[in-house]
């Protein structure tokens, strides 16, 4: 059996889970997603936006660690701990869904990336084969980490650094024909691409910046395998700073290469396509191998953190207890089985969608939403309170004005987002409900306090209002 000292994660592992979380598909849709939506003026704005409103969020992830030690997988232990045990719930079921949906997003881009070498099988990556080869896949990485979590963060590790290289090379080549002049007939909006207002080319890049951001809270959900408790704040930040560089540098510098229009074009992976007119064929042969191993990378990072999740919350007795049990090598075996089970659900019902791809990308963006606004107003009770202040009380204005300044950014993008994935996400929340009433029965403990049930109306109103519009056509996957 497997020490449990042998698995505390050092600041270089717990940045790279950061990376490895962030860094996954969404990088690599960067430029054909902000060329369809806007030139550099706007997406400079709409990155700087993003960038300060996710760096708030990531300034209450560090801000929580330190003070508040005691609680471990953070993103929906910190939800229970500042609103309750059904505000936890759903947070922490919110997480693990979008996490499942992510995975399977993941898988439908190594389909399609594999029909660039190989259209006829496997197509947009939602064909027969693309899913079974998206299920052994699914299946080989499951038996690997029951094996252990040291050897999957391990390989994390070394995935990391191979899925940066290509990223970095495409960076480099964007910046060798770099082109003044194009970049400058870009810069506010092109030639040949419908005229719209600034606002509402911002807001047609939030979603992704929401997608690419996902993954910030790496460290925190890994929290209770930390060497030192100070590296889960340093490594978050780390992480942010890092990738968000390489994730400016890859939707800006392709302005430079090519018209708007002709970036806005190319079909997923963008950066494939972005870089190939730039630099010819092998640019886009390279990325695509890049793509695959980025996504493989990011696939195994979240599955730890799916069943991380699922395991913590019924540890904490938010979820069934049935989810709380590890094997031999300390790894929550049954949380495990009932993600990739549910992964392996979505992939299937993706060779009957139209569009699966953008519709999972957009679908995960917006279940991340609750439990990072969720995260921000505990951010904001704890410094008000000035539990865990103790030692730095002239530090607490600073950080109740970071948690607020993230609460503003995450609400804005829920309108963003806009109602049809809000009413879409319900529909998934209200059936699943009954795995709260399955641990709280285990417990024999009240169901509801009335600010719950309210908020428990609320969400089945909203599942109702979305069932209601999908029978009806109103809302369309």
């Amino acid at each position: 059996m497997t020490d449990k000292t042998d698995q505390k994660l050092s600041l270089l592992a717990l940045t790279g889970m950061v990376v490895g979380s962030m860094v996954g598909a969404g990088i690599f849709n960067l430029p054909g997603r902000y060329a369809t939506a806007t030139g550099p003026f706007g997406a400079i704005i709409a990155w700087c936006i993003a960038g300060t409103g996710m760096y708030m969020l990531a300034r209450v992830f560090q801000t929580l660690a330190e003070r508040r030690p005691d609680i471990d997988s953070g993103v929906f232990a910190y939800a229970k701990a500042g609103f309750g045990d059904y505000m936890g719930f759903l947070s922490a079921f919110g997480y693990w869904l979008g996490s499942c949906l992510g995975n399977v997003f993941y898988w439908v881009l190594i389909g399609s990336t594999l029909g660039f070498f190989f259209p006829e099988a496997f197509g947009d990556g939602s064909s027969a084969i693309a899913i079974i080869v998206s299920l052994a896949g699914i299946w080989a990485f499951h038996f690997m980490i029951l094996r252990g979590v040291e050897q999957a963060t391990h390989l994390n590790m070394i995935v990391t650094i191979a899925k940066i290289v290509p990223i970095i090379v495409a960076i480099l080549a964007f910046i060798l024909f770099f082109n003044y002049s194009q970049f400058s007939e870009n810069f506010f909006g092109g030639v040949d691409m419908p005229e719209k207002t600034l606002l509402a080319q911002v807001r047609d890049t939030m979603l992704i910046t929401v997608f690419v951001f996902i993954g910030i809270e790496g460290a925190s959900v890994y929290s209770r395998f930390a060497k030192k408790r100070a590296d889960i704040g340093a490594a978050t930040i780390l992480g942010f700073v890092g990738v968000t560089g390489l994730m400016v540098a890859v939707t800006l510098l392709p302005y430079a290469t090519a018209p708007r229009s002709a970036i806005a074009g190319v079909q997923n992976p963008s950066l494939a396509g972005a870089l190939e007119l730039a630099v010819g064929h092998w640019g886009a042969v390279m990325i695509s191998i890049g793509v695959l191993v980025s996504v493989l990378g990011a696939y195994l990072a979240w599955s730890l953190i799916c069943a991380e999740v699922l395991f913590a919350a019924a540890k904490s007795q938010d979820m069934p207890k049935l989810f709380s049990a590890q094997n031999s090598n300390r790894v929550p075996a049954n949380a495990l089985w009932l993600t990739n089970i549910v992964v392996s659900l979505f992939v299937i019902s993706t060779y009957w969608s139209r569009d699966a791809f953008n519709f999972m990308l957009d679908m995960t963006s917006v279940t991340a939403l609750l439990p990072y606004l969720l995260v921000a107003g505990y951010g904001v009770l704890l410094a008000r309170s000035g539990a865990g202040y103790e030692d730095a009380p002239g530090e607490r204005a600073r950080d109740q004005i970071f948690a607020w300044m993230a609460v503003i950014y995450t609400l804005f993008m829920f309108v963003a987002a806009g109602l049809k994935y809000v009413l879409l996400v319900a529909v998934l929340f209200v059936p699943r409900t009954i795995l709260y009433f399955w641990a709280r029965r285990e417990q024999n403990a009240r169901l509801f306090t009335p600010v719950e049930l309210a908020v428990f109306g609320i969400t089945v109103l909203a599942g109702a209002a979305g069932a209601y519009g999908l029978a009806t056509g109103i809302i369309t996957p």
